[in-house]
């Protein structure tokens, strides 16, 4: 007998423990919510500024859109803890209109994908996650690890000589300060004391400000001057579409990612649509809109313990208190020091486990294969969104390939009501990869006049099985042989009724 779940336990299922009150009522849980906020909006705001400069518009208008999207989400949101702003992948993928079109289309191309991941919210398509399989999610891991590790490397190209130590030293307190204390987090703790050497001593090395010009004032409300025509919507409606579908591919892995990490579940259609949510508010915001920031949610949740909306919710608070009141401070950080915490959460991130000899040798080597293909084809375009749809593709042709060799068919000669006659049995799952030689498997001129084919232990999948039944009928019928199908269950009884010589000429 099935159990049904109530509302309460699905409730309970997504109860995501300590709560926003259990951490407003422990200073200790407190304590770490705000710490892990500052320090993820200080790892923000490079990025920030260099995926505007990606998306060809100005610093401030990544930096206005993470804060927007931060604070936005940490109450929208169905995955607390998790960092939600401007990002690269969407930068790319929507560059292409400020280059060509300029600011206005930009902010509508935004806008309308925000709405587009609203529909599809609707829509329902946070289910598909559950047809990723594993060897992709860990193909996904890995290859964000990679390219966590690979976007540092322009930072330690043509630097001063002192930026090597200044890294070294960086990681050193992040991987020693964790067995001394966890209360203060290693990364805020690597963030000051590397710019505190670097003023004392009047080193010169790249920092904060080197990468772009900091905003002076608040965010303002910015309504794109476009004509609202069917030409308009023909040049954004693309590049709004691939936005919004990367925009919840990664955020929606991410969240995946996330609920692995902390051994919780969380509200992925929540998710989707608080996604969209944002992103429409950044647009209204003059932002160049994004999603899940891979890196920043691994500083927020592995690096610093978060586990609730209030580090999400800071981050952006803090985000926009540190570029506007404390921008000259900000300015002076050292890029060693967010380069060194940036590469301590690739390796954290990476699944060494999925790489050792002993489980390569113990997993399919068509697991393996979906694994690489993810990372390679991710790491080589620099979209994960691109490496997960591949990967599952090749998960889904493997899968079917494997599948394929289930379906036997198994000859017997019977005696039954007097008369010759020949029994098969077709045992497996029969669809279009496993079913297209089913017409070989028979003896049409050698059998008998009676055929039966027992079909109890098998299943039919698809309109190719009952094509291909439907052949074998026709080819025993040729030869003035009567066939009689059996062991049909329901469901294959009624496809096989509704379709059975409906599906064109057999050939």
């Amino acid at each position: 007998m099935t159990a049904v779940s109530s509302p309460r336990d699905r409730a309970s299922r997504y109860r995501i423990e300590p709560t926003v009150m259990q951490a407003l009522r422990s200073p200790r849980l407190l304590t770490r919510e705000v710490l892990a906020g500052l320090v993820v909006a200080l790892a923000l705001i490079p990025e920030a500024i260099a995926f505007s400069i990606i998306a060809g518009v100005d610093p401030r208008v990544g930096l206005f859109s993470s804060f927007v999207m931060a604070v936005a989400i940490s109450f929208l949101g169905g995955r607390p803890a998790m960092i939600t702003a401007a990002t690269g992948a969407i930068a790319l993928v929507i560059a292409p209109v400020a280059r060509e079109y300029g600011m206005d289309y930009f902010i509508a191309t935004v806008m309308l994908g925000g709405l587009i991941q609203i529909v599809l919210a609707l829509l329902g398509v946070a289910k598909l996650m559950r047809f990723i399989p594993r060897s992709v999610m860990v193909g996904f891991v890995n290859a964000l690890a990679i390219l966590i590790f690979t976007a540092q490397l322009p930072q330690l190209f043509d630097v001063p000589w002192l930026v090597y130590p200044l890294v070294a030293a960086g990681l050193a307190i992040l991987f020693l300060m964790p067995r001394i204390t966890k209360v203060i987090p290693a990364p805020l703790v690597t963030i000051v004391l590397i710019t505190a050497v670097v003023v004392v001593f009047g080193w010169s090395v790249p920092n904060v400000g080197d990468q772009g010009e900091l905003p002076e004032s608040l965010p303002e409300l910015f309504i794109p001057n476009v004509p609202f025509t069917l030409e308009t919507l023909g040049i954004i409606a693309p590049f709004a579409l691939a936005m919004a579908a990367v925009g919840l591919l990664e955020s929606l892995m991410t969240a995946k990612l996330v609920d692995d990490i902390t051994d919780t579940h969380s509200r992925k259609t929540r998710e989707a649509w608080g996604q969209g949510v944002a992103n429409v508010l950044s647009g209204v915001f003059g932002g160049m809109g994004g999603c899940a920031m891979i890196g920043q949610t691994m500083i927020n949740v592995k690096a610093s313990g978060a586990r609730t909306r209030i580090s999400t919710f800071l981050a952006g608070v803090f985000l926009l208190i540190l570029v506007l009141a404390l921008g000259d401070v900000v300015a002076i950080i050292p890029m060693a020091a967010l380069v060194a915490v940036m590469i301590l959460v690739s390796v954290a991130t990476f699944d060494w486990h999925s790489i050792r000899l002993s489980t390569l040798r113990r997993m399919p080597k068509s697991e393996t294969a979906v694994m690489l293909i993810t990372v390679i084809a991710t790491v080589w375009t620099h979209n994960l969104a691109i490496g997960v749809v591949l990967g599952v593709i090749a998960a889904m042709v493997m899968f079917a390939r494997r599948v394929a060799h289930f379906a036997t068919v198994t000859r017997t000669m019977k005696e039954e009501s007097g008369e010759p006659t020949a029994h098969y049995e077709v045992v497996g799952e029969l669809f279009f990869a496993s079913s297209n030689d089913l017409t070989t498997q028979f003896e049409y001129v050698d059998d008998p006049a009676r055929v039966v084919i027992d079909m109890t232990r098998s299943h039919i999948w698809d309109a190719s099985t009952v094509a291909a039944l439907d052949a074998v009928v026709t080819k025993y019928e040729r030869h003035d042989k009567t066939v009689t199908i059996l062991g049909l269950n329901d469901t294959a009884a009624a496809l096989h009724q509704r379709l059975t010589g409906n599906l064109g000429a057999d050939h």
